[in-house]
């Protein structure tokens, strides 16, 4: 026992003041420790970090708490008077409280339950079950007629006193005494027991020493034992100032009531040892306990008034009943003295909640531990994932820097490949023109509408027969070599990217064509034919031959600025004469006068005149000879040469228009599957971000996990401190 409690029921006080101290903290831990697990439950993306099971736990020891935190809230130790009617039940509470606080006499007085409580207050007044007003009550005689007068109140009714504190130091300490109506006198006992039994602390069963327990007195104890494990029961035999009228047999009668009652605690409900129950029996005269009490406290001796032979053993026997709810006189302890009822309140209130405690501190820690195990291993599967996904991410990005400068190669080397090809196509094509041209076929008229039609036409069918002859020479390698090249990147991608994404990829499209934009009609806009009759051996003809188109066109144009010039030099007649000549005869007739003049002088008339015989024969003839055929051979003639010039003029623009394609092509490809691996990569990077997250809240978990299981041992500790104080100091 603590020096520094007063007394014991103040100590009943004190550890339930403490006890409920502990719950309160523990209810609240439980309930943040619930919505923590319900949080880890409900967050399914962290994995099974915590299960439904477990939240249902928290739950139910929340539940649990609460429950027991209500019946801590009473803060008082409850003292339930229980005997038939007329026995002193209200007279032993009235002689406790050292007042005449209840009505006693008698008959049956008592009508319904009542409970005697403290107030700080200095006016005594009375609450009922059907209505919480305070009815004032100063004397006994106004707290009895209040009871009878009011037709509301039965035997299974609870009237409860509030009586001043400053009036009964008994009531300082938060008892409560209930008096009962007699139990003799319903047959309800059930109904008694769970409304006002339940959470009481001692049971005094007040006896008639007159007679003997009575079975209705046996019943109803035998009752409360079936519904509340070892209940503390007393029993007061009242009224053993009787005993004095037969001194003979006194002891005999004395023993034979304590035996009964010791079997009867002992055997029959099994509360208490047969050694123990001894101490739980008392004989006492609670009337002159009462009268003796009231007249010290007007002044007057104690032993005065008719008081029957034998008070003082019977005052002392109440006294040491007494005992066990406070020391009788305060002013004079016993350190060494244990109360037995107060700490036997205390553990019976206390030691199964505590026990309670300790197991929810139990389950909660497991709880915890549980979760914190799970997130742990939950972390360190997020923590290789994070990493494998980290590997695979530079993995990615490594193989896409080395697969693009390979791709970039592969892509050089074939659009390269691709000129060369079409570049070296175009020019066979090219010598082949002649054979081209030669093939066309279409209605020739040397007008100039029809002369037009026929140069389209023609154009037409050359670039036609060149684009074919290039698209089956080169398109066929080609679109081989970039299917190839394409399924070569769509492989090397394919392990780089998830398997989403894997679906998306498709076989090399075969929508692409390369197409070859010569524009002939374009480079032979220009095109001029000359199919005018030229004789074969006339002055032009010859001049060209000898000295080349270009040459001759030079000379030609030469000769002409000649003549001009000598005009200015010569006299006007000569000049004139010249002119007309010339104007008359074309030049060919002029060279062959000015040949046939140096001839004649050589070889004579008659080789002239045969030379001049046969060159107009052959003039005549290529005259006569020179029809449409031939303007239309001369016209492809001059048509294959030009075409020819023109074309190899763009060879090297084909060849790369060609090759752009190309690159176009197989660059696009690679840039859609580089966006494929991007998107891979961006779901890397999200997963990553994910894992991470997902990590910090699983550390969290852990973190909150282990602060709730610190905090489940430091109410543990306190339990135990609670325990080691209250409940084994009783031991």
């Amino acid at each position: 026992m603590d020096p520094e409690d007063p007394s014991p029921l103040h100590r009943f006080v004190v550890a339930k003041r403490s006890i409920g101290s502990i719950f309160e903290q523990l209810l609240e831990f439980v309930k943040s420790g619930s919505a923590f697990v319900d949080e880890a439950v409900q967050n399914q993306d962290l994995g099974p970090v915590a299960v439904e099971e477990q939240n249902l736990e928290m739950q139910s020891c929340a539940t649990k708490l609460a429950t027991i935190r209500e019946v801590l809230l009473r803060r008082h130790m409850k003292v339930a008077f229980f005997g038939r009617t007329s026995n002193g039940k209200s007279t032993v509470i009235n002689a406790m409280l050292r007042d005449r606080v209840l009505p006693s006499g008698i008959g049956h007085t008592t009508n319904c339950f009542l409970s005697v409580e403290g107030t700080d207050g200095d006016e005594a007044y009375l609450t009922t079950e059907a209505s919480g007003e305070h009815r004032s009550v100063s004397t006994v005689n106004q707290l009895a007629h209040a009871l009878h007068m009011d037709p509301a109140l039965d035997s299974g009714s609870l009237v409860r006193v509030f009586w001043p504190k400053s009036r009964c130091a008994l009531l300082r300490d938060d008892l409560v005494l209930m008096d009962s109506p007699g139990t003799d006198v319903t047959l309800e006992l059930d109904s008694w027991i769970d409304k006002f039994c339940l959470d009481a602390d001692v049971f005094v069963l007040v006896g008639n020493a007159e007679s003997t327990l009575m079975n209705t007195e046996k019943l109803f104890f035998h009752k409360v034992s079936e519904r509340i494990s070892k209940p503390n029961i007393f029993i007061l035999h009242n009224r053993w100032d009787a005993s004095v009228t037969e001194p003979d047999y006194i002891d005999q009668v004395r023993k034979q009531h304590l035996d009964r009652c010791v079997r009867f605690l002992s055997e029959e409900l099994r509360v208490v040892r047969a050694d123990q129950a001894a101490g739980r029996i008392f004989f006492i005269s609670a009337k002159e306990v009462l009268s003796s009490r009231t007249q010290r406290a007007q002044g007057m001796p104690e032993t005065g008034g008719a008081l029957a032979e034998g008070f003082q053993d019977r005052l002392r026997e109440f006294q040491q009943f007494e005992r066990t709810f406070e020391w009788f006189r305060p002013g004079k302890l016993d350190p060494c003295l244990q109360e037995f009822i107060s700490q036997s309140a205390v553990r019976t209130k206390f030691e199964q909640h505590t026990v309670r405690a300790w197991q929810i501190t139990e389950a909660i820690k497991a709880v915890m531990d549980a979760i914190n195990i799970a997130s742990a291993d939950r972390k360190i599967c997020c923590l290789e994932e994070r990493e494998e996904q980290r590997d695979r991410l530079d993995f990615v990005r490594g193989q896409m820097n080395r697969l693009s400068d390979s791709v970039k190669d592969r892509i050089r080397t074939l659009t390269d490949d691709v000129a060369a090809k079409v570049a070296s196509a175009l020019l066979d094509q090219i010598h082949s023109l002649p054979v081209l041209v030669e093939e066309f076929r279409a209605d020739f008229n040397p007008t100039p509408e029809t002369l037009e039609l026929y140069k389209a036409k023609l154009v037409q069918h050359v670039e036609e027969r060149l684009v074919g002859c290039l698209a089956h020479r080169c398109s066929v390698g080609v679109l081989r070599d970039i299917r190839d090249a394409q399924r070569h990147m769509i492989d090397s991608v394919r392990p780089l990217v998830s398997l989403s994404v894997q679906q998306q990829l498709s076989a090399p499209s075969s929508s692409f064509e390369l197409t070859y934009d010569l524009t002939l009609a374009a480079l032979c806009a220009d095109f001029r034919e000359d199919i005018d009759f030229r004789f074969s051996l006339g002055w032009t003809a010859l001049v060209t031959r000898f000295l080349g188109t270009t040459s001759a066109k030079r000379a030609l144009s030469g000769a002409e600025r000649g003549l001009k010039e000598g005009a200015s030099l010569r006299d006007e007649v000569v000049v004139s004469i010249a002119t007309g000549l010339v104007s008359v005869t074309s030049r060919t007739s002029m060279a062959v006068l000015v040949i046939g003049g140096v001839v004649w002088r050589s070889v004579g008339w008659r080789v002239i005149a045969l030379s001049v015989s046969l060159y107009g024969l052959l003039y005549l003839y290529e005259r006569l000879t020179w029809t449409d055929a031939s303007k239309e051979r001369a016209l492809k003639q001059q048509f294959m040469e030009y075409a020819a010039y023109r074309l190899r003029a763009v060879v090297p623009v084909t060849s790369s228009a060609c090759s752009q394609q190309v690159y176009k092509e197989l660059t696009s490809t690679f840039n859609r599957l580089t966006q494929r691996v991007d998107l891979s990569e961006a779901e890397l990077e999200g997963s990553i971000r994910q894992l991470t997250c997902r990590i910090q809240k699983l550390e969290n978990i852990q973190r909150k996990s282990k602060a709730f299981r610190n905090r489940a041992t430091e109410l543990e500790t306190q339990l135990e401190a609670f325990s080691a104080r209250y409940l084994q100091a009783a031991d």
